[in-house]
């Protein structure tokens, strides 16, 4: 029996990277996963791969920055699975420049994907989770929202996800739906450009890394499922870093 049987999750980025490793893995422990993101092409291809697999997951094309299209996504989900269980707020953008160089209109840009995103897809999901009668909401953070290690507009969209989630976890115990904040360090993903050939399964090393190397997309899915799951029914408003040890230093 799969470690998220009977549930129903909604994953959003979910297309490539650690998003789409995470709808596979849901999945694979028996969650029907309902996952959206703007890559229209590769979102279908994991929707496919998912089904071949034995699993169940629908692909939807979503901007997580527009609340109309968080009101349908939660409609869709609870008229095609009958509920929601589970939420992962993955989506994120990793534009990012020197303060001096950026603009407002970058600032506006990741703050919309990356925290605006969170905001709606908590604010509408939390009352389908209450009539589901509880639930589970991880949102991926970033190193860069606890030590000072990207771009000004990324760290501050990510420290904003870090406070938002304690707020969202206290205010919601009442309800049985717990909020929890995942906090990735480099993992080897599109979003990141390496300069190294090293590009193994166990990710490429790097000497700055405690662990020396990279993470791998699995790696971190599987914290976001422990996250998601009921084993983790009494953890709430907490902090897990999945970096190599960079945050300990």
């Amino acid at each position: 029996m799969g470690r998220l049987e009977g549930k129903v999750a909604l994953i959003t980025g979910g297309a490539r990277g650690q998003g789409a490793t995470e709808v596979k893995l849901f999945a694979s422990h028996g969650a029907k996963v309902a996952f959206v993101d703007i890559l229209e092409e590769e979102g279908k291809h994991v929707e496919a791969e998912v089904r071949e697999a034995g699993g169940e997951a629908t692909f939807v094309h979503m901007n997580v920055s527009n609340e109309d299209d968080w009101i349908k996504m939660i409609d869709l989900v609870e008229s095609k699975y009958g509920g929601l269980n589970i939420l992962v707020n993955n989506a994120a953008i990793g534009e990012g420049f020197n303060l001096d160089d950026t603009t407002e209109e970058l600032w506006e840009k990741i703050m919309a994907v990356n925290a605006t995103g969170v905001f709606l897809g908590t604010k509408h999901a939390i009352p389908a989770m209450r009539r589901a009668g509880g639930g589970s909401i991880v949102n991926i953070s970033s190193i860069g929202g606890i030590i000072a290690r990207d771009y000004p507009a990324y760290a501050a969209s990510k420290g904003a996800v870090r406070a938002y989630t304690k707020v969202t976890a206290l205010q919601h115990a009442k309800d049985n739906i717990r909020c929890n904040t995942v906090f990735p360090g480099p993992i080897q993903t599109p979003m990141i450009q390496f300069g190294d050939e090293d590009r193994g399964s166990r990710g490429a090393s790097q000497p700055d890394i405690p662990l020396g190397r990279r993470g791998t997309t699995e790696e971190l899915a599987y914290g976001v499922l422990y996250l998601a799951s009921d084993e983790a029914e009494w953890v709430t408003g907490s902090e897990l870093a999945i970096d190599g040890g960079v945050t300990a230093q």
